[in-house]
């Protein structure tokens, strides 16, 4: 006999006050109530010998240490620059007269 029914399913959308219409309580039943079976088939596999797990392969840092490396003289970082002044790049003002 099934867990979950069309009743439940209208108490719980009035718990959460969405308005469902018969197709909706219908459809949502059997839905539901495979949730709910799948749960259970899993609660019976899950024993206390097998430990709880977030990942299904154990996580690790993966990155390099930040060390510094070669770094771009000014003038090959500002070769390709449209506008430059001095030894800086050369932007159009993007704030408003407010500021």
């Amino acid at each position: 006999m099934s867990e979950i029914t069309p009743d439940l399913v209208r108490h719980l959308g009035v718990l959460a006050r969405i308005q469902l219409s018969d197709e909706e309580v219908e459809r949502l039943t059997g839905q539901l109530d495979a949730i709910v079976d799948n749960i259970a088939k899993v609660s019976k596999v899950a024993t206390p010998d097998v430990p709880a797990t977030s990942h299904p392969i154990s996580l690790e840092n993966v990155f390099r240490e930040d060390v510094p490396g070669d770094m771009l003289s000014l003038e090959q970082v500002l070769q390709n620059a449209p506008e430059r002044t001095e030894d800086r790049f050369r932007v159009t003002a993007i704030l408003g007269e407010e500021q």
